[in-house]
């Protein structure tokens, strides 16, 4: 496979933010990396060729094609965003450790594996480190529905010897474990029935791929997911739908720094919660159209906020960080509290370091609003450098943010992105350059 991305995106050099001065333009919302990713790992369901757009060069998206490749697709670039998968056989059921290690999202090869190999061996997943992350409702799906599944050395075998059938009630809302024990499904003459099941956009989103190939799927944006086997899938064509946590991501950096913003190409269903919450805060929001969304914080009186993070439709665990960035340049006292991940707010003493007096209470944060100012900081995870870079925005004199590699798993061309809204961002290695 060639190459996907060239090094200036890639880049891990630490960013070189000048800060304090206002958001202002336009920018249009990339494709979700949370929607491709599962969409990526089902293409293994097919063998015949799959057409996908808008699949963001990230190097997240790197390694879930290194990963269906590994297992017998064959990838191949129709333009920038686009790329058609082909798997006309499954030559391998073992994922490897040293890509599966890299991100959770990994694991939901899983589920298209057992479906269509009738067997799968994958490892536990890594990725991000704010919480602890089990995959114990995909293997409880999974056997509910006739799977055997043993673990091995940190490796999930999973047989089945007849088509998947049954019906399960999640005890959580879950994103992963809903998409493995969808996909597991799909191929087959059993029924399955998934309670409980996830109503995010990126299991929705899912699902509209999976029907578009010829699977049955009832429920679709309801909690109870029917699933009819069908013998095989077609071919065919999908387009990715836009990312709401870079959505949101962009536009709370415009509102931290009292600037203004628009955003096209935006599903404003998807971002409902956290509209609603700086509308709250004071901020004008518009909804220009079906696609288009604006906030406008010049000149704006902001108030202080309570969040209780939810699953969708509530307010996001990924957007947490980046709006308690937001949160710490307004005025007041204001808590998030966030009981998905509650040992998510490692980022706090990093946006103490530029200023913000935030304090970790159990599975809260408390915010006090105060004025931001520059200093060297790292990331440890996608969001929490993302909140970062918000904080930088903000901050008077230069912020120097390391940790980039994060970043690069979740946002497409930051540094060019940032600038042409009107950031004063660059890299440490040209300004280290220019010095000499």
């Amino acid at each position: 496979m060639p190459p996907l991305f060239e090094s200036k995106q890639m880049s891990s050099a630490p960013l070189l933010i000048r800060g304090g001065q206002p958001i202002q333009g336009t920018l249009p919302v990339s494709p979700s990396k949370n929607g491709a990713l599962p969409i990526i790992a089902a293409c293994l369901l097919s063998a015949e060729p799959i057409t996908l757009h808008g699949i963001p060069r990230l190097s997240d998206v790197e390694v879930i094609l290194e990963i269906v490749s590994s297992l017998g697709a064959h990838i191949s670039w129709q333009g920038e965003h686009s790329l058609t998968i082909h798997t006309p056989e499954i030559t391998s059921i073992e994922a490897p450790y040293s890509l599966v290690s890299k991100m959770r999202a990994s694991f939901t090869v899983f589920g298209p594996l057992l479906s269509r190999a009738g067997e799968a061996r994958v490892p536990q997943p890594g990725g991000c480190t704010f919480g602890v992350r089990p995959v114990d409702q995909h293997i409880k799906a999974l056997r509910a529905m006739g799977a055997t599944i043993v673990e091995n050395n940190g490796d999930f075998i999973a047989v089945r010897d007849r088509p998947l059938s049954g019906r399960f009630v999640f005890d959580m809302l879950t994103v992963g474990g809903t998409q493995n024990a969808l996909t597991a499904a799909i191929l087959g003459s059993g029924m399955v029935r998934l309670e409980n099941a996830s109503i995010d956009p990126d299991v929705i989103d899912l699902c509209k791929f999976l029907v578009s190939l010829g699977a049955k799927i009832g429920g679709i944006g309801t909690h109870t997911l029917d699933i009819e086997g069908v013998p095989a899938l077609t071919g065919g064509e999908y387009r990715i739908s836009p990312d709401r946590l870079e959505a949101g991501t962009y536009l709370l950096a415009a509102v931290a720094t009292r600037g203004v913003l628009t955003l096209e190409n935006a599903n404003l269903e998807h971002l409902r919660a956290l509209s609603a919450k700086l509308m709250e805060c004071g901020v004008n929001v518009m909804e220009l159209d079906g696609q288009t969304i604006r906030v406008d914080a010049r000149g704006a009186t902001l108030k202080p906020v309570k969040i209780e993070v939810a699953e969708f439709p509530g307010f996001p665990t990924d957007l947490q960080p980046m709006m308690a960035a937001f949160l710490s340049t307004v005025p007041g006292h204001s808590r998030i509290t966030d009981r998905i991940y509650p040992t998510r707010f490692g980022y706090s003493a990093e946006l103490n370091r530029l200023g913000a007096k935030t304090e970790v209470l159990d599975s809260s944060i408390v915010i006090e609003g105060s004025i931001l100012h520059g200093a060297p900081v790292k990331g440890a995870d996608i969001r929490a450098g993302a909140a970062l870079v918000i904080a930088g925005c903000a901050a008077s004199g230069e912020t120097i943010i390391d940790g980039v590699q994060y970043l690069n798993r979740g946002y497409e061309q930051l540094e060019d992105r940032l600038k042409s809204i009107g950031v004063d961002v660059g890299r440490m290695e040209m300004q280290l350059l220019q010095a000499v």
